[in-house]
């Protein structure tokens, strides 16, 4: 298993805890641990020339965030012109940075022995940024690598 699955802090002995997001109709979990604010971004600055993934900086509570539209970073269409997102703050490397995704769900307490490589066929988009899966009841959910989703070089192109 990765790191992020790994993780002491995100497990109790059995469990791990995730917090639930929506990103183009699929649910997606990020380790709770990694995750420092949840909000609705008021006002995204766009940054010229900056790769396509980053959309733009925001202002949180005084400190600059970088804006990273998931939906970019994985090749979906771009949402509605007025439709409401949220963003997900982390840190990575001493910088903040603020994920745009479509909404955020619930906090799932999943026994660690239930997760999964990623599966062959998972959409290739999605294998690009996560560690593996959780089949639910009527879903997949997948886990996402935050060091995976921020890896794209300055020319707006995935790095290897």
């Amino acid at each position: 298993m990765t790191e992020i699955i790994e993780t002491e802090q995100t497990f109790s002995k059995d469990t791990t805890d995730f917090v639930t997001v929506e990103i183009a109709g699929q649910m997606f979990g990020i380790p709770v641990n990694v995750i420092h604010d949840v909000f609705m971004p008021d006002f995204i600055t766009e940054v010229p020339l900056a790769p396509k993934e980053i959309g733009g900086v925001l202002n949180l509570r005084g400190r600059i965030v970088t804006a990273i539209d998931i939906r970019d970073r994985l090749g979906f269409p771009a949402r509605e012109r007025g439709e409401s997102c949220m963003a997900v703050g982390i840190e990575r490397n001493g910088e903040s940075y603020g994920l745009i995704i479509d909404s955020v769900g619930d906090v799932l307490s999943l026994d660690k022995s239930a997760f999964e490589r990623n599966p062959a066929n998972l959409d290739p988009r999605w294998r690009q940024v996560s560690v593996g899966v959780f089949r639910m009841d009527e879903d997949l959910l997948v886990i996402l690598d935050v060091n995976l989703a921020l890896e794209f070089d300055t020319n707006g192109v995935q790095a290897a």
